[in-house]
C-alpha cells in the first residue's frame, strides 16, 4: 500500500487494497477536504498531470433506478440532456441516504471507487466520452481529504472489468 501522512478509513483502505490487488499503479495525493468541484479543480491545478472529474449520484423521478455520472469537471450537467440520451425521464440528484445505502459514500466524496460496495449492480455507471481522451484522470477514494491519480486507461479497463461494471457512455457538451 502507497504510504500516506494521515490515518485514513476503513472504506478508503478497501479502495487501496482494490487497486493494489490488481496492481494498478496509483498516486494518492493528500489535501485539505474538498467539499466542491471548485476546491478540487484548484488542487489539480497545482498538480496538473490529469483531470479531475464531477462524480454525481443521480436517480430516476421514482427513486427506484440510480446512476453515477463521471462528467469533465469543466462541463456542467444539464438534466434534460443526460435524461434524453440514456432514455430516462427526469433525473435529479438522489437522496443522500442512497448514496451511503449503494456505495458507501457521503456527500462530498462521490466517486467511482464506491461501486466496489454495490454488489449488486444496483448503480449504472454513465461517463462522458470525453474522459475518454484523458490519459490520466483523479477520483476521491471514498473520502474528500484525498486525490487519487492513476492512468484512464487502467480504470476504464482493468478496475471496470474486475467489478464488472458496463459503462454507459454518454456526450456532454462543453460550453
Amino acid at each position: 500500500m502507497k504510504k500516506i501522512n494521515r490515518e485514513i478509513s476503513e472504506v478508503e483502505k478497501q479502495v487501496y487494497e482494490v487497486l493494489d490487488t490488481l496492481n494498478i499503479s496509483y498516486e494518492v495525493i493528500n489535501h485539505e477536504p474538498a467539499h466542491s468541484i471548485a476546491e478540487c479543480e484548484d488542487i489539480v491545478k497545482e498538480l496538473g498531470n490529469g483531470i479531475h472529474c464531477k462524480n454525481l449520484f443521480l436517480c430516476n423521478r421514482q427513486e427506484t433506478e440510480f446512476f453515477l455520472l463521471l462528467v469533465r469537471f469543466d462541463k456542467k450537467f444539464k438534466t434534460a440532456q443526460v435524461s434524453k440520451e440514456i432514455n430516462k425521464a427526469r433525473l435529479s440528484f438522489a437522496k443522500d441516504e442512497y448514496l451511503m445505502k449503494y456505495l458507501q459514500l457521503l456527500p462530498g466524496a462521490v466517486s467511482p471507487m464506491g461501486l466496489m460496495f454495490d454488489q449488486k449492480k444496483e448503480v449504472n455507471l454513465l461517463i462522458d466520452k470525453d474522459l475518454l481522451m484523458e490519459e490520466k484522470i483523479y477520483f476521491h477514494p471514498c473520502v474528500n481529504t484525498a486525490s487519487i491519480l492513476m492512468d484512464t486507461k487502467d480504470f476504464l479497463t482493468i478496475f471496470l472489468n474486475h467489478l464488472e461494471y458496463e459503462p454507459i457512455y454518454v456526450e456532454i457538451a462543453l460550453e
